[in-house]
C-alpha cells in the first residue's frame, strides 16, 4: 500500500489537487528499453566508474549523475553523455540505477 492508498484511507473526502500532481511529474526519469553500460577505468592511477548509454533528456542524465554522487558522497562529473564517479562503485552504482528501474550491464572485470 503506498502513501496515496494511505490517504484516501484516512481522509475519504479529500479529493487531490491537480497542481500538486504536476509536480512530482517534473522528477520523473525517462526509463529506456537499452541498458546503461557501467564501466571501470584507471585514470593517472586512480580508479573511476563510467556510466553511458543513456538515451533520454541531457537534463535528466545531469539529475541522475546528482543523485549518485549525493548518496555515495563522491566527487564526480558529467562529460560528453557520460557519468563519471570517483571511486570503484560499480556494485553499489549498479544496485541503485536497479532500484529505480532501469537495466544496467556490466562492461569489463
Amino acid at each position: 500500500m503506498d502513501l496515496q492508498d494511505q490517504l484516501k484511507n484516512l481522509f475519504p473526502d479529500h479529493t487531490p489537487d491537480p497542481e500538486a500532481s504536476s509536480v512530482d511529474s517534473k522528477n520523473t526519469i525517462w526509463m529506456q528499453e537499452d541498458p546503461i553500460l557501467c564501466k571501470y577505468e584507471k585514470r593517472k592511477g586512480k580508479p573511476i566508474t563510467i556510466l553511458e548509454g543513456y538515451t533520454g533528456a541531457n537534463e535528466d542524465f545531469k539529475i541522475l549523475a546528482k543523485e549518485i554522487k549525493t548518496k555515495l558522497s563522491v566527487g564526480g562529473s558529467f562529460k560528453d553523455d557520460k557519468i563519471i564517479i570517483q571511486g570503484d562503485y560499480r556494485d553499489k552504482i549498479m544496485q541503485m540505477l536497479k532500484d529505480k528501474g532501469f537495466k544496467v550491464k556490466r562492461v569489463g572485470g
